[in-house]
């Protein structure tokens, strides 16, 4: 990043019009962080150290840039952190879905459009704007696209707290928000961190459904639900299928129980609207997409992440949890002799605890 200079006032004149900017594009808030992370950085050390971070290879394949924002973007100076909500005006209720068990379970976050793009080009136009105010500048934008501690430079920056299970809340909006970065060279004044307001509060650690929050503000993701539905290839552990219900992308069970989520805004932007009526398809239903349908239905959405075979698998194993009836017993047949070996193992599991009735 090249160098820039300017008169002390009128960086503190430009983070205003920059906090201003980003909620004028649609951010719900947007924050100032400097780049110290030595606290963080022995914080993931230690998980990594434990295994807790399991397949993702990627959480240690950049050693310290995750870290040090200045060696993953060299002349980095601040971090500017913006955040947006994402639960829409009238998606269906999270506890009613959990509670049909003939129904899909998608985390809230992954109902609509991936944010992933969406954010990115909020940033870029920012940034533009920055460029606009003061010409050119060095920047980088990220929204969970490479090594970034991303709940580490949020919460420096004022936009929340982490929580117990390692999920950033922020007093005023609970915890139903994306993240993105832009790192930048301006020496802008950096805000004060948010403190911390869990208390004594142990809720989103006794609800977790595998135990995943193995203590205060540590996460084995090997038991996690978001991991074994979205991140794991291969086999789910099967001490751990029953206990995930009908979840099939993601849990929010920590969002849920969260009492700062009382306070959650709901999201401005349209594009996060459930697509499919994926926040209560039943899933039968949803087992009986072809991966066409898959691939058609789940275009532009986080979804995708799983792919096809990770769907079938995780959808197996909600209808293995699933009542017994004809219709589940007939839709986990049609898939006994699926092409996948993983698809077929979890469909045998599934047909093991619902054994042909006469």
């Amino acid at each position: 990043m090249a160098s820039v200079s300017a008169p002390a006032a009128d960086y503190a004149a430009l983070a205003l019009d920059i906090k201003r900017w980003a909620r004028e594009l649609g951010f719900a808030d947007c924050g100032i962080a400097g780049t110290d992370l030595g606290e963080d950085e022995a914080h993931l050390k230690r998980w990594l150290d434990d295994g807790h971070h399991g397949e993702m290879d990627y959480m240690a394949r950049h050693g310290d840039k995750r870290s040090r924002p200045a060696e993953l973007e060299p002349g980095t100076l601040r971090v500017i952190s913006v955040r947006m909500d994402y639960i829409p005006p009238g998606t269906s209720n999270a506890w009613n879905v959990l509670r049909d068990p003939d129904a899909g379970y998608v985390a809230r976050y992954a109902l609509g459009r991936d944010y992933h793009k969406l954010m990115r080009n909020r940033l870029q136009k920012l940034a533009e704007r920055i460029h606009g105010a003061i010409g050119d500048f060095g920047y980088r934008a990220f929204v969970d696209s490479a090594p970034v501690l991303e709940k580490a430079l949020a919460r420096n920056a004022g936009l929340g707290w982490i929580g117990k299970h390692t999920v950033l809340i922020n007093r005023s909006a609970g915890s139903y928000f994306f993240l993105g970065e832009l790192y930048t060279n301006l020496p802008l004044p950096v805000d004060a961190p948010a403190g911390a307001h869990c208390g004594s509060c142990r809720r989103c650690i006794d609800i977790c459904p595998t135990q995943a929050i193995v203590a205060p503000y540590k996460l084995d993701a090997r038991r996690c639900i978001s991991y074994l539905t979205i991140e794991l290839r291969g086999s789910i552990p099967e001490e751990l299928r029953e206990p995930m219900g009908n979840r099939i992308f993601g849990c929010d069970d920590c969002q849920l129980i969260c009492p700062w989520n009382k306070f959650a805004q709901d999201a401005t932007e349209p594009d996060f609207a459930p697509r499919h009526q994926l926040d209560g398809a039943k899933l039968v239903e949803l087992f009986g997409w072809s991966e066409q349908e898959f691939l058609q239905r789940t275009e532009g959405m986080a979804i995708r992440r799983t792919g096809y075979e990770g769907w079938l698998r995780n959808i197996a194993v909600a209808l293995g949890n699933a009542p017994g009836s004809v219709q589940v017993r007939e839709a986990l047949l049609a898939r006994a002799d699926h092409p996948s070996e993983i698809v077929r193992e979890h469909v045998a599991w599934a047909l093991a605890r619902h054994p042909k009735t006469r």
